[in-house]
């Protein structure tokens, strides 16, 4: 027993370890993801889509965010918090799908140019709030809406996750450009 207890000792700390346990020196030559700096390419086909179709129903949109890198994240998580401001965010740079180019968030735009966040407002006179019609709109292109979440609600919020969970997504996967949403 003893016997067999030193020559795993002598493998683990030898160069024939990775014949009996390839990975780690393997996993340390993969070279990481490109950083992500602009909407998937999926997502931004979808935030276009999204904008033509609610303007078909009547009603003007505006994308006020996308891609967001994790200063930026941090810079928003601090506000209402360390800086002057409303909370906004619960989660710091690195947690969010916006640094992962895989939300977007948006507002209402009025005829007279005033950009708004009311969810009761119906600017196309059809007796629905628009901000709701808008949301409809984006689950049936394979958003999923932050004002569905049980918690922090977060009614401009539209992201595709494309099934990757923040951790995946930190561990460097990414979704294929081609990828349908989930």
């Amino acid at each position: 027993m003893m016997l067999l207890s030193l020559a795993g000792l002598i493998v683990l700390h030898s160069p024939a370890k990775e014949r009996f346990w390839p990975g780690d020196e393997a996993r340390d030559n993969v070279p990481p993801p490109p950083p992500v700096t602009s909407l998937h390419p999926v997502v931004a086909a979808k935030m276009m889509e999204l904008i033509q179709l609610t303007s078909k129903a009547g009603i003007t949109i505006l994308v006020t965010d996308g891609f967001r890198s994790s200063l930026e994240q941090d810079v928003l998580y601090e506000q209402g918090r360390t800086a002057k401001g409303q909370v906004v965010t619960n989660v710091k740079g690195g947690a969010s799908y916006h640094n992962y180019g895989l939300a977007i968030d948006f507002a209402l735009r009025t005829p007279k140019g005033d950009v708004i966040w009311d969810m009761k407002y119906d600017g196309n006179h059809n007796g629905k709030a628009d901000w709701l019609e808008v949301a409809g709109i984006a689950k049936t292109l394979g958003f999923t809406w932050g004002g569905d979440w049980k918690s922090f609600k977060d009614y401009p919020h539209l992201q595709m996750d494309f099934g990757y969970s923040i951790s995946e997504l930190k561990r460097g996967k990414r979704p294929p450009n081609d990828a349908s949403p989930k």
